[in-house]
């Protein structure tokens, strides 16, 4: 796959922290607005730009585009945001809680996205596609990493390693959630041969998060072709490549509101006519082919025996529990519009599930074992599409720490 080097925009070191923002999907209006009303200099006034109109002002207003080009423009005018003397990449280290993992920022390339050499597992909202694309159009830049996976090779990592231990990082801060952040340059040298390496050892790379970012990059590239308005750098978009081995998944838990008309016992009983159940006092799965189950104030663990001659798609637990459970026991037909269902994030832990079953909110919620890596590349690799909610990559990459503009 192909990889290029790019001259961006960054913060100045003693800003770094103040400009770096959480991902705009990640949050809604309200948390945008609490994260960043008094921080000027956050980036969340470019990505969700609304949160500088009044509240009356649809986010996807015509207003919301021109207030995140006033505002990034503001940014480079008083010299928050600065260009690269020349091109580089960058390494990006997250580190927390004893994990860490870093990535190669660089470029890529919106021909390898339409070919499926970027591979995609999730299908994107048109609503949120086109809010993204009508941005990224505006700005003339991605402002925020797409965040790809690819299979590490001895090669690229020793580069990565040697630039960490050979050179000073030039941004290094916790932020307030307690992840480490920390960015090296890549030099013009370590750059081209690791663009060498990428044409000749990575045949392919993987969305792990971003895919609405993605489709808004390969949709503004292509834009700028048919309109003959294309330059050197709109066929270039802004990702973070991390090897899979140093990548961490998170569950997706859910939650189900009602019981689909059954009393509490009959549920159970259809449970137990399909898995294997039994109380514990254990709040996560402990391996695949099992779930935890939260009703009543009580755990119980579910049990199942190996999909066989199944797809990829069909083996993941989430897939099992959706197909024999969710849809023909509590209805929940369609978990992408279903509003009886809630998905939760695995970073907030049992403690949500427990907190939205005894509140009566929701009547049963379902704790997963997480998807690996491998089995999101080989779904990818099968061209299909996981089921949604299935993957939480934590931590977040942050945005504002490099931008690609291509105006």
């Amino acid at each position: 796959m192909r990889i290029r080097s790019f001259q961006g925009l960054v913060p100045t070191p003693a800003v770094a922290a103040d400009v770096a923002a959480v991902p705009y999907d990640v949050v809604n209006r309200e948390e945008s607005y609490a994260l960043a009303h008094d921080k000027p200099l956050n980036l969340l006034h470019v990505d969700r730009a609304e949160i500088d109109l009044p509240l009356d002002v649809d986010p996807y207003d015509a207003q919301v585009y021109a207030k995140a080009v006033e505002n990034f423009q503001k940014l480079q005018a008083d010299g928050v945001l600065v260009r690269e003397s020349g091109r580089c990449m960058y390494l990006y280290r997250q580190s927390v809680g004893g994990h860490g993992q870093t990535g190669l920022v660089t470029t890529c390339h919106i021909d390898d996205y339409q070919k499926d050499i970027i591979k995609k597992h999730e299908k994107t909202r048109q609503d949120k596609e086109d809010d993204r694309t009508r941005l990224v159009d505006a700005l003339s830049a991605n402002t925020g990493p797409i965040f790809l996976t690819y299979r590490g090779t001895a090669s690229i990592n020793a580069i990565i390693e040697s630039v960490q231990r050979d050179t000073a990082p030039v941004h290094d801060f916790t932020a307030s959630d307690g992840v480490r952040h920390q960015v090296w340059k890549v030099g013009y040298g370590a750059c081209v041969s690791l663009e060498s390496l990428f044409a000749d050892h990575v045949p392919c790379a993987y969305i792990a998060d971003g895919h609405h970012r993605a489709a808004s990059a390969y949709r503004v590239g292509k834009m700028r072709r048919d309109s003959g308005k294309a330059n050197g750098e709109s066929d270039w978009f802004l990702s973070v490549l991390f090897p899979g081995s140093e990548l961490r998944i998170l569950p997706y838990n859910r939650a189900v509101k009602d019981l689909n008309g059954l009393s509490p016992e009959d549920f159970v009983s259809k449970v137990e006519s399909i898995f294997a159940l039994k109380y514990t006092t254990a709040k996560e799965p402990a391996r695949p082919g099992q779930c935890c189950m939260y009703m009543r104030g009580q755990w119980h663990v579910l049990e199942w025996s190996p999909a066989t001659n199944a797809s990829p798609i069909d083996q993941l637990d989430v897939s099992i529990l959706q197909d024999r459970l969710l849809k023909p026991v509590l209805g929940i037909d369609d978990p992408r519009t279903s509003k009886r269902i809630d998905f939760i994030g695995g970073i907030r832990g049992t403690a949500e599930l427990e907190k939205l079953v005894d509140s009566g909110d929701h009547a049963v919620a379902f704790s997963m074992y997480p998807v690996t890596v491998d089995q999101l590349m080989a779904i990818s690799d099968a061209n299909q599409i996981m089921p949604p909610k299935s993957t939480w990559f934590e931590p977040k990459l942050r945005s504002g720490l490099f931008i690609h503009t291509f105006g």
